[in-house]
């Protein structure tokens, strides 16, 4: 006779990755701050601004803008490579 467990506890769900947390702070309309960015991954600001190059380069268009002497930056528009 084998044992099963009927109180299982369903499997945690996967974690967000810290660069879909950075994506997701910068679709809002608002957009995100340097310091918003930090305090959301841990990372240090050089490799905060590191990771909106790497989206740049993944083709997210990403604005920058000052609001009240803050920069905020903003995922305008992902796009698709051109087809050769």
């Amino acid at each position: 006779m084998t044992k099963t467990k009927t109180n299982a506890t369903p499997e945690p769900d996967k974690p967000v990755s810290k660069i879909a947390q950075v994506i997701a702070l910068m679709e809002r309309a608002e957009g995100a701050s340097l310091k918003e960015l930090i305090a959301a991954t841990s990372w240090l600001p050089h490799t905060t601004r590191a990771a909106l190059t790497g989206l740049r380069k993944k083709r997210y268009e990403i604005t920058r803008t000052s609001i009240e002497g803050v920069t905020r930056y903003t995922i305008i528009d992902r796009s698709e490579p051109e087809a050769e």
